[in-house]
């Protein structure tokens, strides 16, 4: 733990497929951004929801609802599109051995 304290800690990684692995982290990066950006559309949405406007959707404010059908939609696609990847990546692993 006085390693870690004084920042002396070194970690030595052998990756025998790099290009796997950077592959996998730019998944997971790709994926929490698409989360952040629709968690923040989302909570957008909900603070829009308080504002009265003539235009309205389902006696909602309708831009309100645009936004939040729009992040809805995008939220359905990201999980599509992750489960489709990741069925790929498993036939294509399948493949390898």
């Amino acid at each position: 733990m006085d390693a870690v304290a004084e920042s002396q800690v070194e970690v030595k990684v052998k990756a025998v497929d790099a290009d796997l692995m950077m592959e996998g982290l730019q998944k997971v990066a790709n994926r929490v951004t698409s989360g952040l950006i629709l968690a923040a559309m989302i909570i957008g949405a909900s603070l829009l929801m308080r504002i009265e406007t003539s235009f309205q959707i389902l006696g909602y404010p309708g831009i309100a609802m645009l936004f939040f059908l729009f992040a809805a939609a995008g939220g359905v696609w990201l999980l599509a599109s992750i489960f489709m990847q990741d069925q790929k990546s498993a036939r294509k692993v399948a493949r390898q051995r």
